[in-house]
C-alpha cells in the first residue's frame, strides 16, 4: 500500500561542451545524445555519429570551476569554498525568514534524456538546516519534470542541521513525452546555508526496446472469464477465508509476506530468511483452506530484502533493494527457494515478485527495476517453468509508471497496478488531518470523477492494448471513512472501469486493517464491524456473485 509520505517525497540542464581532439588534429564537440554519445565536426558544420555512449555517460556535471560558473543558471548564485578545493555554490536563508524558497535553476536538454534512467550524485554541505516543515522540504537537490499531462520532481532524501560534506544521490526516469527539465539546488521552507559540488548527472539505463511481436492473444494464467478478490492478512483464519470464498464467493486473495518494522529501520540481511520461514509456514498452512473455498492465491512479496521501513509500518521495496547487490542477489536467491517449495501448487496464480518497487536511487553496479525483475523471472523460470509472474511498475506501482514501462522478455507474466488516485482522498486521515474530501468533486484544486479516474489509468490501458498484456489491479481502494458514501461511489466508479476494460482485480483488504474493512461503517471511532453489511460490502458481494470458481 502506498504511503503519502513516500509518494510526497517523490516530489531543472545544458552540459559544458567537451572538445575531442583526433589523431589528425580535428577538434570535435561531444553531445550527450538519446543515451547515446553524438559527436559534431564543428568545422564545416557537416555532423558525424561516431559512437553509442554506454551506461553511466555523463548527462550533465559541473564542480563549478568553469571561467564563468554562473553561465546558464537562474536565481541568487554566491560562491564558497568547495569539496576538496576549489569553488562551490553556495546558498543561504536567514533564521525566522518567512515561509519560501532560495534556489537556483538551470534548464537541461530534454531531447538528451527523455526514455533514459537518470542517476543525479552531489557533494553536499550544510550548517545550521532547520527542521522541514514537510518531508518533501529542505535541501533541494532535484529535477523539475514537465510533460503534457504531469509534473515531476524526484529528488535526493537530505538530512537537516549541520553536516560536513557528504555523497547525496538519487534516480529518475524521464519520461518518454517530458517537454522540458530543469534542474533545481537550494533551500525550501527551511533556513540556514548550504553549499553544492561535483554536480552530476548520467544515465544510469538507456529505455528499454519494444518486444519485436505482439502476442496473439493475452496471457492471464487462469482459465476464469474473471479473477476478484481480496488482499488479506498473514494473520487471517480459515473462518475468514471461508466468509471471503464461501459466502462472498471471492475467487482470489492476495497473500501478504510482509514484515513489520518501526518506521526508518532497516533490518539485517542476515536476518531475512528466518523472517521468511516464518511468514512461508503461515502461507503453506492457508492453502488447502484456499483450495477448499475456491480462492487462487497471488504470492506477494511486500517485504523484499534490502528495504527499509516506512510510515505505513512495514518495510518496503526501497533502500538497499537498488544500492546494494547483496540484496538483489538475495531476492533472485529468494524467489528461487519459493519456486522450489511451491512448486506444482495449482492453487497458486501468479508470483508478485515485488510490492510497489521504488528507485529513488539506483546505485551504479545494480540493477534498475525491470532488469532486476527479469533476473528475478529467470531465475524463477529455471524452477518452475509455467508459473505466472506478476510485475509491477517502478513508482510504487502505480498508472504513471506505465507511462514508458515496456514488457519483459519472459514468458507468462501478467502486469499489475495499484490505484490509490487522488491520494488526498483516498488516505484522508490516515498520515494526516484536514477538511473532509468527497468524491465525485473537487480535491486539491482538481475536479474528480469517473472521467478523471479513467484518465489517470490510461497509461495502463495504452500499456495493455499497445503490448497484448493482462491486467491485473492488486490493490485498490478508499479509507472507510470518507464522507457521505464518497468511497463507496469511488469503489463503483473503479471497478465499473475494471470491468470494461477487462482486468482482474483485489481489493485492499479484507479483516486486515478496519481502516479499509468493508465490513466497518464510516464512523472512525467505531472498530467495531457494522451491525448491517456497508454499502462498500455490498458492492464488492455484488461483483464476487459473478465470480466462477477455480475447477479441480
Amino acid at each position: 500500500m502506498t504511503n503519502q509520505r513516500e509518494i510526497e517525497e517523490m516530489k531543472a540542464f545544458r552540459r559544458p561542451a567537451r572538445f575531442i581532439s583526433t589523431p589528425d588534429g580535428a577538434r570535435y564537440r561531444a553531445v550527450s545524445g538519446l543515451c547515446q554519445v553524438l559527436v559534431l565536426l564543428v568545422c564545416g558544420g557537416s555532423e558525424v555519429r561516431l559512437a553509442a555512449a554506454p551506461a553511466s555517460a555523463a548527462w550533465y556535471e559541473t564542480g563549478f570551476e568553469e571561467a564563468e560558473p554562473a553561465a546558464g543558471w537562474e536565481g541568487p548564485l554566491a560562491w564558497g569554498p568547495g569539496y576538496q578545493g576549489g569553488r562551490a555554490l553556495t546558498l543561504q536563508r536567514a533564521a525566522g525568514a518567512a515561509g519560501g524558497s532560495t534556489v537556483v535553476r538551470r534548464s537541461l536538454p530534454v531531447e538528451s534524456a527523455r526514455g533514459c534512467l537518470i542517476r543525479g550524485t552531489a557533494r553536499v554541505r550544510a550548517e545550521g538546516i532547520t527542521p522541514k516543515p514537510r518531508p518533501w522540504n529542505g535541501i533541494k537537490f532535484m529535477l523539475a519534470v514537465e510533460t503534457p499531462q504531469r509534473r515531476l520532481w524526484p529528488q535526493a532524501e537530505i538530512e537537516s542541521g549541520s553536516f560536513d560534506w557528504q555523497r547525496v544521490a538519487f534516480t529518475a526516469r524521464i519520461p518518454s513525452d517530458a517537454t522540458a527539465v530543469r534542474l533545481v539546488l537550494g533551500l525550501e521552507e527551511v533556513a540556514g546555508q548550504v553549499w553544492f559540488d561535483d554536480v552530476r548527472l548520467t544515465i544510469a539505463a538507456p529505455p528499454r526496446p519494444a518486444p519485436a511481436s505482439r502476442p496473439s492473444e493475452p496471457y492471464k494464467g487462469h482459465p476464469l472469464p474473471r479473477l476478484r478478490g481480496a488482499m488479506v492478512s498473514p494473520h487471517i483464519d480459515p473462518e475468514g477465508l471461508r466468509v471471503l470464498g464461501r459466502e462472498w464467493n471471492a475467487n482470489l486473495v492476495r497473500w501478504q509476506l510482509v514484515r513489520q518494522a518501526a518506521p526508518g529501520e532497516r533490518p539485517s540481511l542476515d536476518t531475512y530468511d528466518a523472517w521468511l520461514e516464518g511468514e512461508l509456514q503461515k502461507l503453506e498452512a492457508a492453502l488447502p483452506w484456499c483450495e477448499r473455498y475456491g480462492l487462487y492465491v497471488v504470492v506477494d512479496l511486500h517485504s523484499p530484502p534490502g528495504g527499509r521501513a516506512i510510515a505505513g509500518g512495514y518495510v518496503a521495496a526501497n533502500d538497499e533493494l537498488f544500492t546494494n547487490p547483496r540484496a538483489q542477489a538475495k531476492l533472485v536467491e529468494v524467489w528461487e527457494r519459493i519456486a522450489r517449495r511451491f512448486r506444482g501448487h495449482r492453487i497458486l496464480w501468479g508470483y508478485d515478485l515485488v510490492n510497489e518497487p521504488v528507485e529513488n536511487f539506483v546505485e551504479e553496479g545494480c540493477d534498475d527495476w525491470p532488469a532486476l525483475a527479469e533476473r528475478v523471472a529467470r531465475a524463477i523460470r529455471g524452477v518452475d517453468p509455467t508459473r505466472t509472474l506478476i510485475v509491477e511498475p517502478a513508482g510504487w506501482g502505480g498508472p504513471a509508471g506505465f507511462v514508458d514501462f515496456v514488457p519483459l522478455a519472459v514468458s507468462n507474466v501478467v502486469y499489475s497496478v495499484h490505484m490509490y488516485e487522488p491520494h488526498a482522498f483516498t488516505h484522508q486521515g490516515v498520515y494526516d488531518s484536514g477538511e473532509p474530501l468527497r468524491y465525485p468533486g473537487p480535491i486539491r484544486g482538481e475536479f474528480w470523477d469517473k472521467r478523471r479516474l479513467e484518465a489517470v489509468l490510461e497509461p495502463v490501458r495504452a500499456f495493455q492494448l499497445r503490448y497484448g498484456m493482462h491486467i491485473y489491479v492488486g490493490e485498490f481502494s478508499a479509507i472507510r471513512w470518507a464522507p457521505d458514501g464518497s468511497a463507496a461511489r469511488y469503489l463503483r466508479d473503479l471497478i465499473d472501469i475494471f470491468e470494461a476494460w477487462g482486468w482482474d482485480w483485489s481489493y485492499h483488504a479484507f479483516r486486515e486493517w478496519h481502516g479499509w474493512s468493508v465490513e466497518h461503517g464510516e464512523d472512525r471511532r467505531d472498530t467495531r464491524p457494522a451491525a448491517s453489511p456497508t454499502e462498500r460490502q455490498q458492492l464488492l458481494r455484488s461483483w464476487f456473485a459473478r465470480n466462477e470458481k477455480p475447477r479441480g
